[in-house]
């Protein structure tokens, strides 16, 4: 759904506005009635929108009220698609230019903030990793906790990645992620897996205990 801009701009209008008729739509964007008519009938053969029936409506006068469309739950999907392919372009272009890497820092900086007044920096370390996955949690990363082998480490597994479509191209956003962890744990830990690279979850292990150099 992509080819066309202003038929993404009319499914846009439709999602955030509707119910809303083509007169209106082609007021809001400035093109003929004509035009939205086109583009309406692509997003109802598509399935993006649906015409909008209030419960208790009746036909008056000599014809039916004028239509009014809604997005459905495909064109929400189509819609919030269309936007991931922008910031993945970004990505793209913010790499070309040399400016990458300080933005996928500032954004995890971003994250890190977020989350760190939710741990408890005196808590054992058990405790501030399931910290750490509620306030992941909150943030749609659909994060949970499992113990690693031999009981010594924890597994930070996250279900969900808001930004995987981007991360998918750049892989430099899920090593940052990992690094703002383990400032936030103040320990090191490991990724193994990411959804980005294709795991069915991301998988972080941290460790439960700082190791001690043995004396001797």
């Amino acid at each position: 759904m992509h080819a066309d801009t202003t038929r993404d701009r009319v499914l846009s209008l439709i999602a955030t506005a509707g119910p809303i008729t083509a007169a209106a739509l082609a007021t809001e964007l400035g093109v003929t009635p004509a035009g939205v008519r086109r583009h309406l009938s692509s997003l109802e053969d598509s399935g993006y929108i649906v015409d909008h029936e209030p419960p208790g409506q009746h036909v008056r006068g000599r014809g039916r009220p004028a239509r009014s469309f809604v997005a459905t739950n495909e064109g929400q999907r189509a819609l919030a698609s269309a936007y991931r392919d922008v910031a993945v372009d970004a990505m793209s272009a913010l790499r070309d230019s040399g400016g990458l890497e300080a933005f996928v820092e500032a954004k995890a900086k971003e994250l890190e903030d977020a989350v760190s007044s939710s741990i408890d920096p005196d808590a054992p370390m058990a405790r501030k990793v399931d910290e750490l996955a509620a306030a992941l949690g909150e943030r749609g990363f659909a994060a949970s906790v499992r113990p690693g082998p031999g009981g010594i480490t924890v597994q930070l597994c996250q279900g969900h990645c808001p930004v995987q479509s981007i991360a998918e191209r750049t892989p430099e956003w899920c090593e940052a992620e990992a690094r703002a962890f383990s400032r936030i744990l103040d320990v090191h830990v490991q990724r193994l897996s990411t959804l980005a690279g294709g795991a069915h979850v991301c998988t972080t292990t941290i460790p439960l205990a700082t190791p001690t150099r043995k004396e001797g």
